[in-house]
C-alpha cells in the first residue's frame, strides 16, 4: 500500500508544518496559548502536547523510542511544562521522525503490529502500513485544528499544501 518513499516525504512534511506552526504559535503569549478555544483539546497548547503525544506513543511502537510523559490521551495535553520545553520536544521528535524515516527498510512494512489501545481498552493488531497511514493522517488532523485556532488568534501559518513544501 506505501513505500518507504511515502514516510520519508510524509516525515519531511511533518517536520516542516510542525516548524510552520511553532513560528505562528511563538507569536502569541502564553495565556493566548492556553486559551481554551472549543477545540477536541481545549487550546493551540493542548492540541499541540496530543500531537506530539501521539507522535511519541506512535514511534515508540514503530522505533522503541522514549515513550511519552503522559500515561493517557486526556492527560496528553500535559506533555511539556512551557513553550520552551515544547518547542524542544517538537524538534527533537521531528528528528527521530526524519531518522526513522530515512533508515527505514521496505521490508519493515511486512505483517502487522501489536499493542494494548488505551484509547480502545483492548489489545489491538494491525498492519504496520495503515498503522503508518493512521499515525500521519493524526498529525495533520490535529495540525489542521492548531491551524484553525491560530488563524482565528490573528497570527497565519505558512502554507500547508504537500506540493509547496520546500525541496
Amino acid at each position: 500500500m506505501i513505500d518507504t518513499s511515502y514516510v520519508r516525504t510524509m516525515a519531511r512534511y511533518g517536520a516542516w508544518q510542525n516548524e510552520s506552526v511553532c513560528i505562528a504559535a511563538g507569536r502569541l503569549s502564553d495565556d493566548e496559548r492556553h486559551l481554551d478555544r472549543g477545540a477536541f483539546f481545549g487550546s493551540i497548547t493542548g492540541t499541540l502536547n496530543h500531537l506530539l503525544w501521539g507522535d511519541r506513543i506512535w514511534m515508540n511502537r514503530f522505533a522503541e523510542t522514549k515513550p511519552p510523559k503522559m500515561p493517557s490521551i486526556p492527560e496528553s495535553v500535559h506533555e511539556t511544562e512551557s513553550w520552551t520545553a515544547y518547542q524542544r520536544a517538537r524538534s527533537e521528535m521531528d528528528q527521530a521522525i526524519s531518522s526513522w524515516a530515512s533508515d527505514l527498510d521496505s521490508t519493515w512494512f511486512d505483517g502487522n503490529l501489536s499493542w494494548f489501545s488505551g484509547a480502545a481498552k483492548r489489545d489491538v493488531t494491525k498492519p504496520k502500513d495503515i498503522l503508518v497511514i493512521h499515525f500521519f493522517n493524526h498529525a495533520t488532523h490535529h495540525r489542521g485544528q492548531v491551524h484553525a485556532m491560530l488563524t482565528t488568534a490573528g497570527v497565519n501559518p505558512a502554507d500547508t499544501d504537500l506540493f509547496l513544501m520546500p525541496e
